[in-house]
């Protein structure tokens, strides 16, 4: 019964995340859990730009030039970030690597009729300074979020307390994407505590990375 009831909802997938607010901001519960691929998708699927205000080393090839690589439509635009940090650690020690702080008022959100996907570093209290979070960022842009799950000994603690944390701002979770293999009992517990308007997708391990796989991620 469990498993109807997940295969049932998956499908309800985009269509219940229709928004009137122009962008869409992807978090994850920690680094490495596939929220770029994630905004890859996302971006295909809507069309839409796409944003990441701070990559933190890889500057050779960045996340923005990985979701250029691919996504097919030509319509969407990648904005440059407002840093990019030499190192990759936690933007404020990457910061301060460089000899530069990151301040709130630096980052206003790129001007396009497109929707907007912009993508965070790390998970939501990964520090830009000693004071302003990346959560802080969200509730700045007043972005509706998407959470990206990955499974691992631990992801359910970390996933509700990410949940628990936008909900206890205000900050609206539009969408929860498993990213990888789920067990049943992971994915029931996680769901039980979503918030009323959150729906959520899986979204399976590809088996080649490249434009067709993102391109039908959503299908």
């Amino acid at each position: 019964m469990i498993a109807s009831k997940l295969i049932k909802n998956k499908y309800s997938l985009m269509k219940n995340i229709r928004t009137d607010k122009n962008s869409l901001f992807v978090t994850g519960i920690g680094t490495n859990v596939g929220k770029t691929i994630v905004c890859a998708a996302i971006v295909e699927y809507y069309r839409a730009d796409y944003w990441k205000p701070v990559q933190s080393g890889d500057l050779h090839y960045s996340d923005s030039d990985r979701i250029a690589d691919l996504i097919t439509n030509t319509s969407s635009v990648i904005h440059p970030e407002c840093y990019r940090l030499s190192i990759p650690q936690s933007p404020h020690k990457a910061a301060k690597h460089d000899g530069i702080s990151i301040c709130p008022e630096d980052f206003v959100l790129p001007e396009t009729k497109n929707k907007l996907i912009i993508e965070g570093a790390g998970g939501l209290f990964v520090p830009l300074s000693s004071h302003f979070l990346m959560i802080d960022l969200i509730q700045q842009f007043q972005s509706d979020a998407v959470l990206v799950v990955r499974n691992y000994l631990g992801c359910i603690n970390h996933t509700l307390m990410s949940i628990h944390a936008l909900t206890s701002r205000g900050l609206p979770l539009k969408l929860v994407v498993f990213n990888g293999t789920f067990d049943l009992d992971t994915m029931e517990v996680i769901i039980s505590h979503l918030p009323g308007k959150t729906t959520w997708t899986t979204v399976t391990e590809f088996l080649s990375l490249d434009k067709s796989s993102i391109s039908s991620a959503f299908e």
